[in-house]
């Protein structure tokens, strides 16, 4: 089915109808259902074999840092992309190696720290027993492989919420992971948010360690001076110099220190906006540097310092409040337009930038404005360092040694207490800093398996099962080009005179007995089809005595043929006429086989003149059945049935007999059916269901033609209607068997 064929110069398409899908299925129903039981069985063998899994889930909600309003999507509706970009590029960070060494690490540390071993799987080696030994640990190279697996991230859909889920054998272990994975991740999203802030609370940790120890060394110093019998102590100008100098010097090594910290910052954003945009980057190194910039920075840094004299002043003899809030309206004034400037610039730089290079811009462009402050600052402290050390240096020289000393205990303990203060702050900003990870949900340890589903497994086995097998069964009916029902036969414009279904008995353990059938059994359905057979022969032709001489031939060989003729031929004996079969096929006869007789003498031995046609004609065990055997075989079949003596003996038992059947070779392996067939009143090619092809069918069907004009229609031997083709054996069933206590053997109706 499903084939394109040419025959008489008309090309045909096959289509199939849903009947025979049907039959098809019904034909093949022993391997569809082998194939499907098969399957059921290995699906149940694996569901009750299969290990159970665990599965726990733990719940984040990431918020997405919140920036200036420079940094808000021009349109509103790219906002959603945006977050589901920032929280996807958040999962890609929960799934890194980083992240799950991490974890691994975690999960070591608790497997060392509890004494129930048998919590575990995952992270153990798995050629042990589970649960009966201690397995050991894998490395932590390997578990981040299996947790790679075994945990599944996602994000729920229009949220900026991350499901983690992780499944294992272990229910508590399911649980510990995910919850690592949470914590974990967690931890890595704080240390991130508190870089920076780290970063400066480390340095000036360092610089406080480093001032304490000067300022000791400094003390001991002093003290050691005072012990030698030096001058002790300084009149009240020298003090308030000393302590105003060592106030400005101070501050001048403070903001030193903010300057170093503030360039090291800056360094390492500078290296990160290079390797994301190095042209944003060539750009940010000059703005700080322009001259409005500079000159506004300048002027805030000397009214800043102005405002430091001024309240450092203590001995003057007007009040500093007003003076130094004059102060402070022009540096926020001053500041203000900076800070103008500064976001015009933001504007120019953010209005394309990516949204990681944006919120480094920013950072970049306000350590830049700080960092240059803290320059100009810088320079204006030591400005007035410098003329205080000038007015330093006039004090008498008996108390200038004392002062030196003084002024640098003043200034080391000055600073320390400002390194402190800025340690202190830095120290509380880090802590203050949030993550923006927020655990929801912890996980809890499973009560029951989430995996395998043994019932969805045996369902899904089945449907696989089932979906094998029918393939299986379309596939083979797809590439199996031979010929199954009679309507396969009509589809390629070829007459069927009957179909022959198959004959019990036929072969089993080389037994022929029930080869003759409907001698052997009269009354059973092949019977019946081959008187079907002889009704459908005899009105092949208008005129019933222009019909003698009918050749059974075949493509093939093993297509029943033989059979074919002797029943067909026994039949019409029934039938009151009297029939002779001749086994014309002398390459490999059989007719001798089926009657239980001697090979020889026969037609050979005949036409040669050895025996007289007496001699030759055998009684078939039936009333009004003769049959003729082969003879000796010759050396030339071909020659023999083409001679002269080959037609006289045609001519010969014409005159003596109703019907003659002549069983011939195989059509297509040699050409003695071919010379017979111009010599006979009718040919009837056998072909066998299941095992013709269609083109060995169609080229015998053109050799018959193409010698004479006495085909008459084919025979479908073998045909299995009772497995796939109910329509067909409900005909026969119901012509051949009683109902009512009486018989019917009308072939007139099976013709029908």
């Amino acid at each position: 089915m499903g084939n394109n064929t040419k025959n008489n110069n008309i090309t045909t398409t096959e289509t199939n109808s849903l009947k025979d899908y049907i039959n098809l299925i019904r034909s093949n129903l022993f391997p569809i259902v082998l194939i499907i039981l098969t399957s059921f069985i290995v699906a149940v063998i694996y569901a009750v074999n299969a290990e159970d899994v665990y599965k726990s889930e733990t719940t984040l909600k990431i918020s997405k840092p919140q920036g200036s309003i420079l940094e808000s999507p021009l349109i509103p509706g790219f906002n959603d992309y945006g977050s589901d970009r920032f929280i996807a590029n958040e999962i890609e960070i929960i799934k890194s190696y980083n992240t799950r060494e991490r974890v691994a690490k975690t999960l070591i540390d608790t497997f060392n720290s509890i004494k129930n071993k048998q919590k575990f799987y995952l992270i153990l080696e798995k050629e042990f027993n589970f649960g009966k030994t201690q397995k050991p640990l894998l490395s932590i190279s390997s578990i981040g492989e299996i947790l790679q697996s075994a945990v599944v991230v996602n994000q729920k859909r229009g949220l900026d919420i991350i499901e983690i889920n992780a499944e294992s054998p272990s229910p508590y272990e399911a649980a510990l992971v995910a919850n690592c994975y949470a914590q974990e991740y967690k931890n890595l999203n704080l240390d991130v948010n508190r870089n920076q802030l780290t970063f400066v609370k480390n340095f000036l940790n360092d610089q406080k360690k480093e001032k304490q120890v000067e300022l000791r060394e400094a003390e001991e110093t002093l003290r050691s001076f005072q012990e030698k019998g030096g001058i002790i102590a300084l009149d009240a100008q020298a003090t308030s110099l000393i302590e105003q100098l060592s106030q400005f010097e101070a501050q001048k090594n403070a903001t030193q220190i903010d300057l170093m910290a503030s360039t090291k910052i800056l360094s390492q954003y500078k290296k990160d906006l290079e390797k994301q945009d190095p042209l944003l980057a060539d750009y940010l190194k000059s703005f700080a540097s322009e001259v409005y910039f500079k000159s506004l920075q300048e002027q805030i840094a000397r009214l800043e310092v102005n405002r430091d004299l001024a309240l450092s002043n203590k001995n003057s003899g007007f009040d500093n409040k007003n003076l130094v809030k004059e102060y402070d309206i022009k540096i926020q004034d001053l500041q203000n337009k900076l800070n103008q400037k500064i976001e015009e610039i933001k504007v120019g730089i953010f209005a394309s930038s990516p949204a990681e290079v944006k919120e480094l811009s920013q950072k970049i462009i306000a350590e830049e404005v700080k960092n240059q402050s803290l320059k100009i600052g810088l320079t204006e402290l030591e400005n007035i360092v410098t003329k205080y050390e000038t007015k330093f240096n006039k004090l008498p020289k008996t108390s200038i040694e004392l002062a030196r000393y003084q002024r640098q205990r003043e200034s080391l303990e000055k600073l320390y207490l400002l390194v402190e203060e800025k340690y202190q702050e830095a120290l509380i900003n880090e802590q203050s800093q949030p993550g923006n990870v927020l655990i929801i949900d912890n996980a809890r340890i499973p009560t029951s398996p989430s995996k395998p589903n043994r019932f969805l497994i045996v369902i899904i086995g089945i449907v696989f099962g089932s979906g094998i097998a029918f393939g299986y069964v379309f596939m083979k009916n797809y590439f199996d080009n031979t010929i199954k029902t009679p309507e396969d036969i009509q589809r390629r414009n070829v007459n069927v005179l009957a179909w022959i279904p198959q004959i019990e008995g036929i072969g089993m353990n080389g037994h022929k007995e029930f080869e003759f059938i409907v001698a052997k059994k009269p009354d059973s359905i092949p019977s019946e089809a081959f008187r079907a057979l002889r009704t459908r022969v005899q009105f092949s032709k208008i005129d019933n005595d222009a019909l003698k001489t009918i050749l059974i031939t075949s493509p093939a060989q093993q297509e029943g043929k033989t059979t074919i003729a002797i029943n067909l031929a026994g039949s019409f004996a029934q039938a009151n006429r009297n029939t002779l079969i001749v086994d014309c096929d002398l390459r490999k006869p059989r007719v001798h086989m089926v009657f239980n007789t001697q090979r020889f003498p026969g037609l050979i031995d005949y036409l040669f003149k050895q025996v007289s046609l007496k001699e030759i004609i055998r009684p078939g065990g039936i009333d009004n059945l003769s049959f003729i055997t082969s003879g000796t075989i010759p050396p030339n079949p071909a020659e023999m049935l083409e001679s002269k003596q080959m037609r006289e003996f045609l001519l010969e038992v014409n005159r003596m007999f109703d019907i003659i059947i002549i069983d011939s070779a195989p059509i297509i392996a040699v050409t003695d059916s071919e010379i017979i067939s111009r010599l006979v009143d009718a040919t009837i090619l056998v072909v066998s269901a299941e095992a013709t092809e269609y083109e060995l069918m169609e080229k015998s069907i053109e050799l018959v033609k193409s010698d004479s004009s006495s085909f008459i229609g084919t025979v479908l031997n073998n045909f299995s209607y009772k497995s796939g083709y109910g329509s067909y054996y409900k005909y026969y069933y119901y012509y051949t068997h009683p109902s009512n206590g009486n018989k019917l053997k009308s072939s007139s109706k099976i013709n029908s």
